[in-house]
C-alpha cells in the first residue's frame, strides 16, 4: 500500500468503469475519483453505484452537472432549476452525496452572449450550486472549464466564488488559454485549482519528440517522458490536484510514482516567457526535442 496522495484524481471520462481500476487506485493510495453526469452515456453514476457501492465511501467523489440527455445526444443548460434537480439526481444515483459538484463547461452556454447576459446566466448557475452545497447536497461546489477564455471575459469577481476550479493543464495547453485561466483564477480566487487532461487524450508522438524531464529538479532520468509531463503539468497552470483518466493500473502506478519528483519552477517560468514571445504556439520544442527558450 502507498500513502494516500490527494494530488492525483482518477478521472472516469474515458473509463470503462470496471471495478479493477477502482481497487487498483485504492491500493496505490489514490482516493479521489472524478466523474460526470453524461459520462458512459449518462450512466456513470448508476453504474458506479451498481458495481462499486462498497468502494465509493473510500473515495472523495466529484461529479459534474450541466449536460442533459436529449434525443440523439446531449444538450447543455445553465438553467438553475435543471442544475438543482441534476445535483439531487446525482446523489440518488450514486447512493451518496458527492463531495464536490462542478458546473460542467459553462462556456458552452455562454458563447455568443453579451458580457452582461453571460454574467447573469453564469451568476444564476453558480448560485444554484452554491445553494446546493449550503443545503447539504454536496460538501463543496465548483466550476470545470475546458476553455476558460469565454469565462475570463465575463466579470466574475462579484459572483459566488467556487471552492474548486478545474481547468486544462500541461504542455499541450496554449499560452492564450493559460493566460485566460490566470485571469479567471485571479478574479475568482477559488479555494483550490485542479488540473485535467494533461495528455489531452493521447498525443504520444509529442513525447517522442519532446523530452520534458529537464523540467524536473534534479533531472530524473529514471522517470519516463510521460511521467515528467504529468508532474510538470501541476505548474501549467499552478494546481493542487490533477485528474487523469486511465483503464491501466500500470499507468496509474507510474503517475503515482511521478508525484515524488520535484519540478524546476525556474524552468517552467522560462518556458512561459518563451510561449509569450511566440503567441499562438501550443508549446516550444526544437527538432532535437529540447526546450527552446530565452
Amino acid at each position: 500500500m502507498h500513502g494516500a496522495d490527494p494530488r492525483l484524481v482518477l478521472g472516469l471520462h474515458r473509463s470503462r468503469h470496471h471495478r479493477d481500476i477502482l481497487t487498483a487506485a485504492l491500493d496505490l493510495g489514490v482516493t479521489a475519483l472524478d466523474t460526470a453526469a453524461p459520462y458512459l452515456g449518462f450512466r456513470s453514476h448508476t453504474v458506479l453505484s451498481e458495481t462499486a457501492a462498497d468502494l465509493l465511501p473510500k473515495f472523495t467523489l466529484s461529479t459534474k452537472v450541466g449536460f442533459f440527455p436529449r434525443a440523439g445526444g446531449a444538450e447543455h443548460s445553465l438553467d438553475p432549476v435543471r442544475l438543482r434537480l441534476a445535483v439531487e439526481r446525482a446523489a440518488r444515483e450514486l447512493g451518496r452525496e458527492p463531495d464536490t459538484v462542478l458546473l460542467h463547461n459553462p462556456e458552452r452556454s455562454l458563447a455568443g452572449l453579451s458580457t452582461a447576459d453571460g454574467h447573469t446566466l453564469l451568476g444564476n448557475a453558480c448560485t444554484a450550486l452554491a445553494d446546493a452545497a449550503r443545503d447539504g447536497l454536496c460538501r463543496a461546489w465548483g466550476v470545470t472549464s475546458w476553455d476558460t477564455r469565454t469565462l475570463s471575459m465575463v466579470q466574475v469577481d462579484d459572483l459566488p466564488s467556487p471552492d474548486v476550479l478545474m481547468v486544462r493543464a500541461g504542455f499541450l495547453v496554449g499560452i492564450d488559454l493559460l493566460d485566460a485561466t490566470t485571469v479567471l483564477s485571479t478574479a475568482w480566487q477559488p479555494d483550490e485549482t485542479w488540473g485535467m487532461s494533461p495528455f489531452r487524450g493521447g498525443h504520444r508522438k509529442v513525447w517522442e519528440e519532446f523530452d520534458p524531464r529537464p523540467f524536473l529538479r534534479p533531472h530524473h532520468g529514471d522517470l519516463s517522458r510521460i511521467q515528467a509531463a504529468f508532474r510538470t503539468a501541476f505548474h501549467l497552470p499552478s494546481t493542487s490536484a490533477m485528474a487523469v483518466g486511465t483503464n491501466d493500473p500500470g499507468h496509474l502506478a507510474q503517475l503515482v510514482q511521478a508525484l515524488g519528483a520535484e519540478v524546476d519552477t525556474a524552468a517552467v517560468s522560462q518556458y512561459l516567457r518563451a510561449l509569450h514571445s511566440e503567441p499562438g504556439d501550443q508549446g516550444l520544442w526544437c527538432s532535437g526535442g529540447s526546450f527552446r527558450g530565452s
